[in-house]
């Protein structure tokens, strides 16, 4: 299922205010998963859309959540599991901002590496929209500090992801928490067996849309160094030196070598930080900060720690490892091509 992307957001059924959000934010047409998700979306049907990071997904669900949200009825109505809490802020500032023009909508995350008792708080005083992780959200259940009996619907961000880092049983517990007659959407930039167990599960005669992201093989250039192991890390050096790229990510498979590659490029003299499962969230969270900003130059991630990873423009990715799913690799190199 694909469409132009030149098609007018003015198309479609939705709310003056989020049609109002959009020309204030500057999005003139929809891109491609937006105009072939959209309509279905919209009309009630669960979905499962094959999308990576930067193809336009988060605004896609966003809106059509927002369409039928009920700013009066003051119960929890939408529920977005995302697998980091980096992901989660994301999709709950996006979600804000669209939301802006509406009257007091409440979106609230809810992510593990926080102190709990603030959550409860916040929970106590009532929002429309959560946006957290699987392991919290299963906190909140436990406690009994979260009600999800009137969800109306459910949305699996980089549920593939969530897989990756162990919570299928938790995703599926979380959904059967929420009420049976719901819209379910699961997106996924890969679509391992494993996925398809789980929408046969959770999701009702589900609509498929596939797209390939908003980048192009045209803009990504691609080489291939063979190189003895115990060389790597010296011809990784070099590599890095000769590009001099303003920004780069170097992906890792394991923690480990993730933070052995940036201990080695930091004693090399170059501006490189570690991002893995293994830092504590405020760690995490500096160095991304310090990416963003442009304080560090060199980003060793992991997959699980990278995905959700919102920076525009990256210049070099290098694959130290090769990844196991070649989707995996499309999914990395795609940071570099986005448009």
């Amino acid at each position: 299922m694909t469409s132009s992307n030149s098609e007018s957001f003015s198309s479609l059924t939705l709310k003056p205010e989020l049609l109002e959000a959009l020309a204030r934010l500057g999005y003139a047409s929809m891109t491609e998963i937006q105009a072939a998700a959209l309509p279905a979306l919209l009309d009630g049907k669960d979905l499962i859309g094959k999308a990576k990071t930067g193809s336009g997904k988060t605004a896609t669900f966003a809106l059509s959540l927002l369409n039928k949200l009920q700013p009066k009825r003051y119960r929890i109505q939408v529920l977005v599991l995302c697998p980091t809490r980096e992901l989660a802020t994301q999709v709950a500032d996006e979600t804000r901002k669209l939301a802006k023009a509406m009257h007091n909508v409440k979106v609230l995350t809810l992510c593990g590496g926080q102190s709990i008792g603030p959550q409860i708080g916040s929970l106590e005083h009532g929002a429309h929209i959560i946006v957290g992780t699987p392991g919290r959200i299963q906190d909140h259940l436990r406690k009994r500090t979260l009600d999800l009996s009137n969800v109306e619907t459910l949305v699996l961000d980089e549920a593939d992801r969530m897989l990756d880092m162990g919570f299928m049983e938790e995703v599926e517990q979380i959904a059967e928490q929420c009420p049976r007659e719901r819209q379910t959407l699961l997106f996924s930039a890969t679509f391992p067996d494993k996925i398809a167990t789980l929408a046969k599960k959770i999701l009702q005669t589900p609509v498929q849309v596939t797209v390939e992201g908003e980048h192009s093989d045209a803009h990504i250039e691609q080489r291939f160094i063979e190189v003895e192991e115990r060389d790597k890390l010296e011809l990784l050096s070099r590599v890095l030196r000769a590009t001099q790229a303003p920004t780069a990510i170097v992906f890792a498979n394991m923690k480990q070598d993730c933070a052995d590659i940036a201990e080695f490029l930091s004693d090399q003299g170059a501006s490189a930080l570690a991002l893995h499962g293994d830092l504590e969230q405020r760690e995490r969270d500096s160095v991304l900060t310090r990416f963003v900003q442009g304080s560090c130059r060199i980003l060793v991630a992991t997959d699980v720690a990278a995905r959700g990873l919102d920076v525009d423009d990256v210049a070099l990715v290098v694959n130290a490892d090769l990844p196991r799913d070649d989707e995996v690799y499309v999914h990395r190199i795609g940071r570099t091509g986005r448009a």
